[in-house]
């Protein structure tokens, strides 16, 4: 089943990933927040262990073209595609951490305009609403 997704931050005027179309492996459309969250965990896991790995000195296959540097440098942050982690994932620790992170508040999921609130909200995916993920951030401050 294809869904849209989108992931947004607070006070930042431009989404961090603007609607990607990611294919999950669900049978049944009506799934709760749960099962949704493991299942798009799953698929970047399954993602990030396609990608290929980098053991080269040198990056000579991701190095921008002139044009490319001034639009990475607008977005804060610089990356060339290569992937310097070479430690394997473990699926269910990755799965756990989302839905811990969930559960804290540390990231708020909407679908279309409602937001997901619980783990055993039931959503049906055949609506084909937009799937938005909103990384909230906390403010810090001290008492001096």
């Amino acid at each position: 089943m294809n869904i849209s997704i989108s992931v947004k931050q607070l006070g930042k005027k431009h989404p961090l990933l603007q609607e990607k179309s990611i294919a999950l492996d669900i049978e049944n459309p009506v799934i709760t927040t749960q099962k949704l969250i493991e299942s798009i965990v799953d698929h970047q896991v399954q993602l990030f262990r396609s990608s290929s790995f980098e053991f080269e000195d040198e990056d000579k296959i991701h190095l921008p073209k002139e044009n490319y540097l001034p639009i990475l440098t607008d977005t804060g942050k610089v990356g060339f595609g290569a992937l310097y982690n070479h430690n394997q994932v473990d699926l269910a620790k990755a799965q756990e951490n989302a839905i811990v992170a969930f559960e804290d508040g540390l990231y708020a999921v909407f679908y279309g305009d409602d937001q997901l609130e619980t783990l055993t909200e039931q959503i049906d995916l055949s609506q084909n609403k937009n799937l938005t993920f909103i990384r909230l951030t906390f403010l810090a401050g001290s008492y001096w």
